[in-house]
């Protein structure tokens, strides 16, 4: 959350995955906490930094950017503010608004695995489940299948493939999150959005849920996501032929990386500073393969039921005028750090250098998520969308259920913290200000894991 006090009144940046998200006025956020109160009573939400009669000096200016990302924070990290409508389309609005895109009736082209194309005709004021239903219908997939699928927000690389940038989330629209980045490399495609496999039964119960999921593996093979060998190769062309779309997937769901999402070259920490590693999420874990300074390649996965809590954090450059750079260039530089239990008795941070931090992040997420609706005997079709009178309402049944939110501040310490309570999500906004300052240090920003688990020593 920065701001800058030249402007009169005080605007305030809220960056998502370092991109301008939106700008808000004190009077506006001011506006939210007194409807979050007038709705959920002033002992639940946190205090707001208070109304001053006279122009603020610069260093009251910084001390309320603080406060009030400190504020939004409490708000984003409580399980029923942070999930609120009210909150979601606070942040919805003022991104239209930041944004400068009146709300009238659009074309939004959605991809497929295949490449296909799906165009859906849409408004600019849509959410994120407003168009994944509109591309549902559109590929008639049935309601109940709707909550298997996701819309991602993906770049587009030099050979074809994709690299992903985040899972869309409920507090923006999709039409503004990707018309707002002026560059056709960006796109949003559909892709399955769960981890364990045995869901695929569900999904193939459909005609186009079983196309979708063919579409995808066939993908995911091609770009060499999942590890065939020749045999394989060969068993999977003949079904090809065959069309057996069921046996394919079948067949697949037995190969190396099944159901994986794999993510661009990166730097990590682990075992020595400044490897290269290629991280792929699934199956519960995080798999590294990383070469090691004696171009040795070694390979290794980290459980997420091991993993004690993690944190993303970003060091966005200060643009205080001409630096030589041209401010729309600065590369904002993102981190995801988890806590792991090595052996028995020895916890070890792990850090993974990467711009795709934050999808890494809700991919942790949304398996622990999943794990937890699994251990309380949940169904996955609970865990998604229910309709509530024709409107779309999240489940209660899991309020954990929710991806962590996008909004990320740059944090230079990492030093030990004690066991997380149960806060799940956390944000800090955080825009480019003035103030002298390059890491502005926020420590609350941990997700705290409640599927780490005490582990036995058969387990290590």
């Amino acid at each position: 959350l920065g701001s800058d006090w030249h402007l009169s009144p005080q605007a305030y940046n809220i960056h998502v995955n370092g991109v301008l998200h939106c700008r808000v006025r004190y009077s506006q956020l001011l506006g939210l906490h007194e409807q979050l109160r007038k709705e959920y009573g002033a002992n639940v939400v946190p205090a707001f930094p208070p109304k001053k009669i006279f122009t603020l000096t610069p260093a009251e200016v910084e001390q309320r950017r603080e406060q009030l990302e400190k504020y939004m924070q409490a708000v984003r990290q409580d399980q029923t503010l942070g999930g609120s409508e009210t909150f979601n389309s606070f942040l919805r609005k003022a991104q239209q608004e930041t944004q400068q895109i009146p709300t009238e009736e659009v074309v939004l082209e959605v991809l497929l695995s295949n490449g296909q194309m799906v165009k859906v005709t849409i408004l600019t004021s849509d959410q994120t489940e407003d168009v994944l239903e509109a591309v549902a219908s559109k590929l008639d997939l049935p309601d109940d299948l709707v909550g298997y699928f996701s819309l991602f927000l993906v770049r587009e690389t030099k050979d074809g493939a994709f690299s992903f940038v985040r899972k869309l989330q409920e507090f923006e629209l999709p039409y503004v999150s990707v018309t707002s980045l002026h560059n056709s490399e960006f796109r949003i495609i559909l892709r399955k959005s769960y981890w364990d496999s045995s869901y695929d039964d569900d999904v193939m119960e459909h005609r186009v849920g079983l196309n979708l999921l063919y579409a995808q593996t066939v993908s995911d093979i091609e770009h060499g996501w999942i590890l065939v060998n020749k045999e394989q190769h060969r068993q999977l062309k003949s079904l090809q032929e065959k069309v057996s779309k069921k046996e394919f997937i079948r067949l697949a769901q037995t190969l190396k990386y099944y159901g994986y999402l794999k993510f661009d070259p990166c730097v990590t920490d682990f075992p020595e500073k400044g490897c290269h590693v290629v991280v792929s999420a699934g199956n519960n874990e995080l798999n590294f393969q990383v070469r090691l300074p004696s171009d040795q390649i070694k390979e290794g996965s980290f459980k997420v039921t091991r993993m004690r809590c993690w944190r993303v954090t970003s060091s966005v450059p200060m643009s205080n005028g001409p630096s030589g750079s041209s401010p729309g260039k600065s590369e904002v530089k993102l981190e995801l750090a988890f806590e792991y239990l090595m052996t028995k008795d020895r916890l070890q941070w792990v850090t993974i250098t990467s711009p795709q931090a934050i999808m890494l992040s809700i991919c942790l997420q949304s398996m622990v998520d999943e794990l937890m609706v699994k251990k309380s005997g949940g169904s996955i079709r609970k865990m998604f969308r229910r309709r509530v009178n024709g409107a779309l309402r999240r489940s209660d049944s899991q309020q954990a259920v929710k991806s962590p939110p996008l909004l990320d501040s740059p944090d230079a310490s990492r030093e030990p913290m004690a066991k997380l309570s149960s806060k799940l999500t956390s944000v800090s906004l955080r825009g480019i200000s003035h103030s002298s300052s390059t890491n502005d240090v926020g420590a609350n920003d941990f997700h705290g894991n409640y599927a780490f688990e005490g582990i036995g020593d058969e387990d290590l």
